[in-house]
């Protein structure tokens, strides 16, 4: 699903206008964005959490090279889904399992 069609369905199920749906939207994943620029964790109740993780400093290697390069720690970001999302998402059976 692309953001235009979450865009879409946020305004086909609320009766709110697509282009007031899309600056929300917008508007939702600068703070996000900010927020996580400056270090801050974004929690949503029931959906999860947005977070800042650090990767260790840690030796890599060019394999066609066959150097070693160092890579500095430095931060990421992340998503940490809730506990009930996940149980929701494992319990659905719309949801297609892989098989081996």
């Amino acid at each position: 699903m692309t953001k235009a069609e979450v865009i879409a369905e946020i305004a086909q199920k609320t009766g709110v206008d697509k282009t007031d749906v899309a600056s929300t939207v917008e508007a939702f994943f600068k703070v996000v964005k900010n927020s996580i620029v400056e270090g801050e964790n974004v929690y949503v109740r029931g959906f999860g959490s947005f977070i800042v993780k650090k990767r260790a400093r840690k030796v890599a290697r060019i394999i066609s090279k066959n150097t070693a390069i160092v890579i500095d720690e430095h931060y990421i970001p992340a998503f940490k889904p809730a506990k009930t999302f996940v149980e929701k998402v494992k319990s659905s059976n719309k949801v297609k399992k892989k098989e081996k």
